[in-house]
């Protein structure tokens, strides 16, 4: 998830199926021109409530009062909107689920990389993904031509992301941003700016905040971007004047742009198994060496490097002994999306897998 990858691991806690957004009704309540004060409502999301989980939340009302002063919203508009949403207790249960831990981890090998891709790397999964690859193959090459990203590695992010729109999620997302930004302290800034990135984005794009559905923390769309992402990396790829991560071609699209902006190398590999061991060694995408000195450790790269000569050090639990790869920059682009080794790796194979079996049918 886009700008949340610090908090939330690969394998998101989701309720199957999602709801795609809905069209602008013909008689829109409040203003009806995008960006000038207020949405395009459904009709039954256009009364005046009565209370409301937040309507005597400080929070809120200053929430509000930031919105109308700094973005010209219609005030009773946003305060009914705000007034429809549901404060989620089980949010935060998982929020807290999600916080950093100081519990030490095992000592040794137990298999946890294995464990890890075995989520994802499936037989049915694979053949999903060459279905998806299939028949938004014009989409990918298209994608590949104006930002240099291979296919592999979009259908790997969306795949891992959501099992290529299958697992979008269900939560209403202005209950969840809603529930974050006013009752959860410990990150209420960052989400009280994703809050206000959704309602710009509803209010510029013509949707009914109330209608649209994603992540327990707000993410969206077949790439489970955050709104934050949505703002300075979607884009319209189906040219239809409307960008809806709901859309796979917009979110292909998307997808390969967020990678060309955070540094993806064209035509770069992503990481090269190494030849021996390095127990004594830190590893991590955020790691940083020289060939020279893995070299004086003992690991020597199985392929050639591509003239790298600065890598990361990573290492995957294969359950009675390590694994030892050669992080390239293309890995560490990969982690932009999400700040594990596991889920980088998960993303790669799982596309290069895909892109096998589609050779070989």
């Amino acid at each position: 998830m886009r700008f949340l990858a610090t908090l939330l691991p690969a394998v998101a806690l989701l309720s199957a199926c999602s709801s795609q957004p809905q069209q602008a009704p013909a008689e829109p309540h409040g203003n009806p021109f995008k960006g000038n004060g207020g949405f395009l409502l459904s009709p039954d999301h256009s009364a005046t409530p009565f209370g409301g989980d937040f309507s005597d939340n400080q929070a809120a009302n200053a929430f509000i009062d930031k919105m109308v002063r700094e973005h010209g919203f219609d005030r009773q508009q946003l305060h009914d909107v705000l007034g429809q949403a549901k404060n989620l207790d089980w949010v935060i249960r998982l929020m807290d689920r999600q916080a950093p831990t100081t519990a030490q981890g095992p000592t040794g090998p137990n298999g946890a990389w294995i464990r890890y891709r075995s989520k994802f790397i499936t037989p049915d999964n694979v053949q999903n993904g060459v279905a998806f690859w299939n028949q938004y193959q014009d989409a990918l090459q298209r994608a590949q031509q104006v930002y240099g990203v291979p296919p592999e590695i979009i259908v790997g992010i969306i795949g891992v992301e959501t099992r290529w729109g299958r697992v979008m999620g269900k939560t209403r997302i202005l209950d969840a941003l809603a529930t974050l930004s006013f009752n959860y302290p410990r990150r209420a800034a960052y989400f009280s700016g994703e809050l206000e990135t959704f309602l710009l984005m509803a209010r510029e794009e013509g949707d009914d905040p109330l209608n649209l559905r994603g992540s327990f923390a707000g993410a969206m769309g077949y790439g489970q971007f955050m709104p934050s992402a949505f703002k300075q990396y979607a884009v319209d790829f189906n040219g239809d004047g409307h960008i809806n991560l709901w859309d796979p071609v917009d979110a292909i699209g998307s997808v390969a742009h967020y990678f060309q902006a955070h540094g993806w190398l064209t035509n770069g590999t992503v990481a090269v198994q190494a030849n021996g061991q390095a127990p004594g060694m830190e590893s991590g995408f955020k790691t940083r060496y020289s060939v020279a000195t893995l070299a004086a450790a003992g690991l020597s790269p199985q392929i050639p490097l591509d003239n790298n000569q600065q890598v990361s050090l990573l290492k995957f639990d294969m359950g009675t002994s390590y694994q030892y790869w050669y992080g390239l920059p293309n890995f560490y682009a990969i982690t932009r999306y999400n700040h594990s080794n596991h889920y980088a790796m998960a993303v790669w194979q799982l596309g290069e897998a895909v892109g096998r079996a589609r050779q070989g049918m």
